[in-house]
């Protein structure tokens, strides 16, 4: 299977591995080596900023319309090298090619979406106090930015944070995932081939930590962008205040569902294993709590747990694979942690539980019901297919469960009530809820977290914002 040549791009040059520092990029279904991808040097990260503050005096000044063209016409490329890039997409990071292919459409309409938002990034006119004033305010580009992102969502991940920037008449220095480089530089690619100017986007690879602190000291980026965990969001916040820079923080979420007693089983039940095992769970809006009212928990949870039973996993590039592994061996450690841990609190274990083969990073599908509160799989987002259940009875008291852990990106509920509909809509905390259906990830729409989910936004009108300053002019006429 073919796949992306490994390379930095800095200052519009590719830049292979020469005698730089290089690590494995593994294929998580086989565990075969797809090649060796070169570490950006000290000197690289110099050029890298220098070439982006170069690009910035230009591409704030380039027009709205001549930026979005440039979106637009790498989001056609993106549509015509899907295949490709999809194939690449999933010998990297696992998940089932149409899934991956999927993803790089989406990529697409991120680029045409934001093509078209930075034409609208309006100012307004404030009205006078005096006759003899002239009040507007005018949105200007942040400068310079560096993006961090996780390696689950390849191509999503990066298109967001890139698009945006661009959009906006940002800069952007992209360090990308290194388990997962090959989609960023096909990505890359697209963009360079659009006719992109040089320095306008820069994308480096090296030690996480190393590159983080180096690229957010530096006083040429004036915002910091992230995706990925917790931990990891906490500490590139505080790097970026050191210096008062801006940041969009994008951080791990534990979605509840809150499952009514009104609801079509059958359909619920679908949906919830489709979204639950999409990309093996390894999705920071994934359902991964779900709660069941009591009057239908034991049809549910036997509905759920034979639905499971049937899903077919498998590497990702194989016809009728419906998950694939999980990304890395760390996961899979993990997961062997949750269930032995949930087994020791008392769960049942309806189905999986256990690694699958011995070669390759597959892990079943599995359920759990009865799951305590004590378990850590209740507090701690699990990144993998585990789904466990609890039942309930009273809704103050299954929201107050919902509500209870630092997470709030993403939360469910499914009713047929138009009732509970208001009642649940209001009482979830969460940047984003879902009622009846789990598609909250659209461009246009803002994506983010609140409490320790993070802070700013992906996509929508909102997502562009993340990247403007308010200039406020006062003329004296």
């Amino acid at each position: 299977m073919d796949y992306s040549k490994l390379e930095l791009y800095i200052d519009g040059a590719w830049i292979s591995g020469d005698s730089r520092t290089t690590e494995e990029v593994l294929n998580p279904a086989t565990e075969d080596i797809l090649g060796e991808l070169p570490h950006s040097s000290t000197a690289d990260l110099d050029l890298a900023l220098q070439s982006s503050a170069n690009a910035f005096r230009v591409w704030r000044h380039t027009s709205p319309l001549e930026r979005g063209e440039i979106l637009r016409k790498a989001a056609h490329l993106l549509r015509q090298r899907k295949e490709f890039i999809g194939q690449v997409l999933t010998l990297e990071e696992g998940k089932v090619l149409d899934q991956s292919i999927a993803e790089i459409v989406s990529c697409a309409e991120t680029f045409e979406w934001f093509a078209e938002e930075g034409r609208r990034a309006f100012g307004r006119v404030i009205p006078p106090r005096d006759a003899g004033l002239n009040q507007i305010t005018l949105p200007e580009p942040v400068g310079p930015v560096a993006s961090f992102v996780a390696w689950n969502f390849p191509g999503t991940n990066v298109t967001r944070k890139i698009a945006a920037s661009l959009a906006a008449g940002c800069t952007c220095i992209m360090k990308a995932s290194e388990e997962t480089p090959g989609t960023c530089i096909e990505i890359t690619r697209a963009l360079e081939d659009a006719g992109l100017p040089k320095g306008v986007l820069n994308l480096v690879f090296g030690v996480p930590s190393t590159i983080s602190e180096y690229l957010i000291s530096s006083p040429a980026v004036r915002k910091v962008s992230f995706i990925g965990s917790i931990p990891v969001g906490k500490q590139l916040t505080k790097l970026a205040a050191g210096q008062m820079k801006r940041t969009t923080m994008e951080l791990g979420g534990h979605a509840p569902v809150i499952i009514f007693d009104d609801v079509d089983i059958d359909n619920v039940v679908t949906l919830s294993a489709t979204m639950k095992f999409r990309n093996a769970g390894q999705v920071c809006i994934s359902p991964t709590r779900f709660f069941v009212h009591d009057r239908i928990y034991d049809s549910f949870v036997s509905s759920f747990t034979e639905l499971t039973k049937t899903m077919k996993v498998g590497n990702g590039l194989e016809p009728g694979v419906q998950m694939g592994p999980l990304a890395n061996e760390r996961r899979l450690r993990a997961m062997e942690d949750f269930v032995e841990d949930a087994i020791n609190q008392g769960a049942d274990l309806k189905t999986g539980g256990n690694r699958v083969g011995n070669k390759g990073y597959f892990f079943a599908p599995t359920v759990f019901s009865d799951v305590p509160d004590s378990a850590r799989i209740m507090t701690e987002e699990p990144f993998g297919p585990i789904a466990p259940f609890q039942r309930w009875s009273n809704f103050e008291e299954v929201v107050d469960k919902a509500n209870s852990l630092e997470f709030g990106l993403a939360a469910y509920a499914f009713t047929s009530s138009a009732k509970n509909v208001q009642l649940v809509s209001r009482a979830l905390e969460a940047g984003m809820v879902g009622i009846n259906h789990f598609g909250v990830a659209v461009p246009e729409a803002p994506f983010g977290g609140i409490k320790e989910s993070g802070h700013g936004y992906e996509c929508g009108s909102e997502g562009l914002e993340g990247y403007l300053t308010t200039k406020y002019v006062s003329q004296k006429i």
